[in-house]
């Protein structure tokens, strides 16, 4: 891991509103600003791989942190993580790092919990959990 990248990463989201999302890897930069984690099922459908980047994420909870496990960045920030998404990462060791650690991601309405990460409470396997998420999007998407 490059602390640099994390450095520059971490420093990219706080800077940019809209970012929700900063991947860097020496001289390569992505930022997304599609929330939730509509990028990083992208990324997996895709094939693609995070390998080397260092990502700053602005809420991680077991949802994305098992989207994460697959990707295989080298290590991942987030001003707010779930316990359950710190012990994913740290599982497929990832290294981590936060500003808040909490017992679980809010919904958007902070009236229940996020329902990504509620639809994977009892899923482990990061492309069993792929394919739960893909489906909840597409619920979501279709207002269920």
């Amino acid at each position: 891991m490059d602390a640099t990248d994390l450095d520059l990463a971490r420093a990219l989201l706080i800077a940019n509103k809209e970012a929700t999302l900063v991947a860097v890897r020496g001289d390569e930069v992505i930022t997304c600003t599609e929330r939730g984690v509509k990028p990083l099922l992208r990324w997996v459908r895709e094939g693609r791989s995070l390998s080397g980047f260092s990502v700053a994420d602005k809420v991680v909870g077991k949802a994305p942190a098992l989207l994460y496990a697959i990707l295989g960045p080298d290590a991942v920030f987030s001003p707010v993580m779930s316990w359950t998404g710190r012990a994913v990462l740290v599982a497929s060791g990832i290294a981590v790092s936060h500003d808040a650690l909490v017992p679980r991601i809010q919904n958007r309405a902070k009236s229940d919990q996020c329902p990504m990460d509620a639809s994977v409470s009892n899923v482990w396997e990061p492309y069993e959990a792929a394919d739960v998420l893909t489906e909840r999007a597409r619920q979501m998407a279709l207002g269920l």
